[in-house]
């Protein structure tokens, strides 16, 4: 599966951005103890150029999983319009099965 491995890719790349991106933090926030004016500022670009990157790999991963909800959400919507009475019975079925089990409870 090609979109799974590619999901996988930008799940790991996601991953190591923000480990980096906790360090880059870690590094700011020592540098601001410090407060040298020079050492703040380097550590603070660095680590406004790694939100920045994090943001735009969970942007790249999500973008799938939406195109992927949005196809089925499509193909529900034209199976119920073809197909109105299958629909309400499985409707019918789903919520008479809820509850019977919320019953026994």
């Amino acid at each position: 599966m090609p979109n799974a491995q590619s999901n996988d890719g930008a799940a790991g790349r996601m991953s190591g951005d923000f480990r980096t991106m906790i360090a880059d933090g870690e590094e700011l926030l020592k540098a601001a103890a410090t407060a040298s004016g020079e050492g703040f500022a380097a550590a603070r670009s660095k680590f406004e150029d790694r939100l920045k990157s994090a943001k735009a790999t969970l942007a790249a991963a999500t973008q799938p999983v939406l195109d992927r909800s949005r196809e089925a959400a499509d193909a529900t919507d034209d199976y119920v319009r073809g197909n109105p009475w299958t629909a309400v019975g499985i409707a019918l079925a789903a919520g008479a099965l809820l509850g019977f089990l919320a019953a026994k409870r």
